[in-house]
């Protein structure tokens, strides 16, 4: 069942296209400051970054009306959202020179002094006259898994090298300078394109007849003086929509040289999936954005790690993208708006083989970037690769494969049959809809026990180990599962009274206050007289909203077991999947009933099994055929015409296991 689409606000009336034909805007990723123009207001940004040296200024002019948020995103500033600047995140936080009007939002964000500082949502100002705006530092390296569960293959990459010494032609001997080559490799037989064709005569000269074919599956795609056969690479990414990781291979070895990764750039048109569609179908030039940031952040990935392993560019020759079929659909500049809206149609379940430079990856000029394919419009070619990775076709034990996110990806297999289907989590687990919800970086809690009664009620686990700033993912499934074992939240996800707090937990009551006329947990208080505003704290709607993250995600697996008449039990082992499965406690897990009742042991973190599955395809080409007949072996189960899905939800929205 794919996420429900949020209410979105309006754009400003104002046409984009018209800004950028008058020269008043330019697309994200380009230098050109907006040149003067009547009636314009200007926007002075202070950038801030975490290295005080990049902090960077940058002056824009738009016209007036035009939010904060919309006239950093239009010239290329990032602020942090997502939302995609629609008002529901509370996450496009910077200081105004000056104090503007006070939303409620504003309200809910920030403390008194934070407001009087001039702090306030950036999607909420309107520019209505000149103004200096500061931009806090963007996280742009969130921490994520960057391996995964993975099996051996037998290395037999797509990208072959043949180094050949020919005989000069003479008189005698007139047989074609291709002939020759193709004579001279015996073990394959390659079509060459014609780049080949352009180069071969010259290269052929240089090199004395001393040279190396390349070959990309049945393409002979260069020829390179010498012998350059031990100079062979690709690139695996696992396009997230939040993160992205790339790893360089040496496809020789088959041994990864270098990994990074980095925020994709599609952040500022928001946070999942239905936002960015939702982008494209309010302004048309968004889907052209949206693929310049994927490929922008593709490029500057491959970049970084080809940099890192002292690695040519020009001798990486392939790459393989594991994305969900937004983002695949995105980076390919397909419209997406078919996947946003019901009956969720894909446009192509096997996404085409492109050249690398397509994509401005910067790779060699005839490098193949292929993706994988999807099981449908919400379990992608991520879920196919990590289920590759994984082996979910191979094992004959029963296993259920999770992939926790904003979208919700499960797979269950029971050793014949393979079944698959996806559930609305929301963006809880991201830190979205969060009080204190950030994404995980320095400064998030991503681990927290509770003691009722000891000398040390609470311990917090925070990135980087430095001051507490939030709450990621990892941090908020501990404090709830923490909260309901110590019995402060009962089953029903209720902060207990007051005096049955200091009953059960009485080192810990005194954390039980009010924030307006909520009630809330302080987790972290910056110092020892901070209100609560100041602090980090768990809120009762935080509490809703995880409930209902997991209620939908164990409604998914519950359906699963039923479709194949199988019960908890039976299940042998959970794989949880990605980035913030591979820091979530597995039993704080089970202690909310994120996953079914069992042992700890049989919870596996699998990490990025998604990349993974990209770097297998890169080195067996029967591994990437195996990744298309899974195509052929899972059936995907919809659960929004599941007439049983509002009863089971509604069931599984109790904190019933282990508290």
């Amino acid at each position: 069942m794919p996420p429900h689409e949020p209410g979105v606000t309006q754009p400003p009336d104002i046409d984009p296209e018209e800004l950028r034909r008058e020269g008043l805007v330019t697309p994200p990723g380009t230098d050109r400051v907006a040149h003067d123009g009547a009636g314009r207001v200007e926007l002075a940004f202070t950038v801030e970054d975490t290295d005080p040296a990049r902090t960077a200024e940058k002056k824009v002019r738009v016209p007036p009306g035009v939010t904060v948020f919309d006239s950093a995103s239009w010239n290329g500033i990032a602020i942090d959202s997502t939302c995609g600047g629609h008002g529901t995140c509370h996450k496009c936080k910077v200081r105004l020179d000056r104090t503007e009007p006070v939303t409620r939002h504003d309200a809910k964000t920030f403390s008194a002094d934070q407001l009087d500082a001039g702090w306030r949502l950036a999607c909420l100002v309107k520019a209505t006259s000149d103004l200096k705006v500061l931009v806090p530092p963007l996280t742009t390296r969130p921490k994520a898994a960057t391996v995964g569960v993975g099996r051996q293959v037998i290395l037999r990459p797509a990208v072959q090298k043949r180094y050949v010494k020919l005989a000069e032609p003479t008189l005698e001997d007139q047989v074609t300078d291709l002939d020759r080559l193709l004579a001279a490799i015996t073990d394959l037989e390659p079509r060459a394109d014609l780049h080949v064709l352009r180069r071969l005569p010259k290269v052929l000269r240089e090199a004395d007849f001393k040279v190396t074919a390349v070959i990309v599956d049945e393409e002979l795609v260069d020829v390179e003086p010498g012998d350059t056969t031990e100079q062979r690479y690709a690139i695996a990414f696992d396009l997230g929509t939040t993160t992205v990781v790339a790893t360089l291979l040496d496809l020789v070895t088959g041994t990864p040289v270098a990994v990074a990764s980095m925020l994709n750039k599609q952040q500022p048109f928001g946070g999942d999936v239905i936002s960015r569609i939702s982008a494209t179908m309010l302004d048309p030039l968004a889907l052209e954005r949206l693929q310049t940031a994927a490929c922008q952040t593709l490029a500057q990935l491959a970049a970084q790690v080809c940099a890192e392993g002292e690695v040519d560019p020009a001798h990486v020759y392939e790459a393989c993208i594991a994305g969900n079929a937004t983002m695949t659909a995105l980076v390919l500049g397909i419209d997406p708006e078919p996947l946003g809206v019901a009956p969720f149609i894909m446009s192509t379940p096997l996404p085409p083989t492109v050249l690398a430079e397509d994509l401005q990856l910067g790779l060699h000029p005839r490098a193949r970037a292929v993706f994988f394919p999807a099981l449908g419009a919400y379990v992608g070619g991520d879920i196919v690769a990590g289920m590759l990775a994984s082996g979910m076709d191979r094992d004959k034990r029963t296993r259920l494969f999770i992939d926790v996110g904003t979208n919700c990806e499960i797979v269950l297999s029971d050793g014949d049959r393979i079944v698959s289907t996806a559930a609305p989590a929301g963006p809880a687990f991201e830190g979205g809809a969060i009080r204190c919800g950030m994404r995980a970086a320095d400064g998030a809690i991503e681990v927290i026990k509770l003691d009722a009664s000891g000398e040390q009620p609470v311990e917090l686990g925070v990135i980087g180990d430095v001051e507490p700033k939030g709450l990621c993912g990892s941090g908020l499934v501990d404090a709830v599962a923490e909260l309901v074992k110590v019995g402060l939240l009962d089953s029903s996800g209720r902060f207990v009274p007051e005096d049955v707090a200091k009953e059960l937990a009485p080192a810990l009551a005194d954390r039980l206050t009010m924030i307006g006329q909520e009630r809330v947990f302080v987790l972290h208080r910056p110092t020892v007289d901070a209100s609560p505003e100041e602090s980090v704290v768990l809120s009762q709607r935080d509490v809703r909203e995880l409930q209902f993250a997991k209620a939908a995600i164990s409604t998914g697996w519950t359906l699963l077991l039923e479709e194949l008449g199988l019960e908890h039990r039976d299940i042998q082992q959970v794989l949880l999947a990605g980035s913030f499965g591979s820091y979530l406690s597995a039993a704080s897990a089970v202690r909310i009933g994120l996953v079914p009742q069992l042992p700890v042991l049989r919870i596996v973190a699998a990490g990025n099994v998604a990349g993974e599955g990209a770097k297998m395809a890169l080195l067996s080409v029967r591994e990437r055929a195996g990744a298309q007949t899974l195509l052929e072996e899972v059936t995907y189960v919809e659960l929004s015409d599941r007439p049983e899905f509002n009863d089971r939800f509604v069931e599984q929205l109790a904190f019933s296991h282990g508290g």
